[in-house]
C-alpha cells in the first residue's frame, strides 16, 4: 500500500499557473501508474492526466496543450503543472496510484488516492 499526499493547490487568476504536487510515501517495491483526477461541486470525479511506468502520458482533451504530468522517482513525487488556468478548471484536485504498468482515465482503475487539493480559478 502507498499513501498519496498533493499539495500546492490554491486560488489563481484565470491565465495564470500553478504546480500540484503529490508525495507519494509507503510500499515502494511495486511500480505504479500514476494519474490526476479532479472534482467539480455536485459533479463525478473524473480523470485528466495519466503518467505509466513507461513514462507515457495520457491527457483529457480539455487540459491538453495546458497541463503537464510529470514525475521525479528519486524524490517519490508527481507534479501537475497546469498553465492557461480558466474558470472551468475550478475543482479538487486528486492524485492517485495504481499497482499496474499501465493506466487509463478511469476512476476504478486507481485502489490509492489523496486528500486532495483545492484549485480555484478566478475571472
Amino acid at each position: 500500500h502507498v499513501q498519496l499526499a498533493e499539495s500546492g493547490g490554491g486560488s489563481v487568476q484565470a491565465g495564470g499557473s500553478l504546480r500540484l504536487s503529490c508525495v507519494v510515501s509507503g510500499d515502494m517495491s511495486s511500480r505504479y501508474c500514476m494519474g490526476w483526477f479532479r472534482q467539480r461541486p455536485g459533479e463525478r470525479r473524473d480523470g485528466i492526466a495519466t503518467l505509466n511506468n513507461y513514462n507515457g502520458r495520457n491527457y483529457r482533451g480539455s487540459v491538453s496543450g495546458r497541463f503537464t504530468v510529470s514525475r521525479d522517482n528519486a524524490a517519490n513525487t508527481l507534479y501537475l503543472e497546469m498553465n492557461n488556468l480558466k474558470p472551468e478548471d475550478t475543482a479538487k484536485y486528486y492524485c492517485a496510484a495504481s499497482a499496474v504498468d499501465f493506466c487509463g482515465l478511469v476512476e476504478s482503475e486507481f485502489a490509492f488516492w489523496g486528500q486532495g487539493a483545492q484549485v480555484t480559478v478566478l475571472l
